[in-house]
């Protein structure tokens, strides 16, 4: 079965696909903290999560912000895709451009998983402890904002 076989949605069989939500206000990206702890402890990431088993990634990426950051999201289109090992195990992440749904949303949001968040420039996240599978994803992001500017 190839890649992108016909414009389905990918299948998901295990834990191994993860999504990461895009926000973008003013060429600025929204980014988090991790708490510390584990191997992503105090990295800052895209925030998202595993793709639970019957989950559209679009699905797992509303159930993530709701469970993360009390927020609501609408999801958009696919802007990139990254393959990366962890734990031995091949993974992909999948990052799509997502809105959030309330523009008080900072009054709103409740942090459980992330010490902090702000929005931030490729240029500054590129000088930040990124998260190794989120890092490459900023080519895809450059190309994003360089056609949508």
């Amino acid at each position: 079965m190839g890649e992108n076989g016909g414009g389905e949605k990918p299948a998901v069989k295990d834990a191994a696909f993860s999504v990461a939500g895009i926000a973008l206000r003013d060429s600025r990206f929204f980014i988090a903290r991790r708490i510390p702890g584990g191997s992503l402890g105090g990295k800052w990431e895209f925030p998202g999560g595993k793709v639970e088993a019957g989950e559209s990634p679009e699905e797992a990426l509303i159930r993530e912000f709701q469970e993360e950051f009390s927020l609501s999201i609408r999801v958009g289109e696919e802007l990139g895709v990254s393959r990366f090992e962890h734990k031995g195990l091949e993974r992909t992440l999948r990052a799509h451009r997502i809105y959030f749904t309330d523009d008080g949303f900072a009054a709103a949001l409740s942090l459980t998983d992330h010490e902090e968040w702000k929005w931030a420039t490729l240029g500054e996240i590129e000088t930040l402890d990124f998260a190794p599978s989120d890092t490459k994803l900023l080519p895809a992001l450059k190309a994003y904002l360089q056609a949508n500017p």
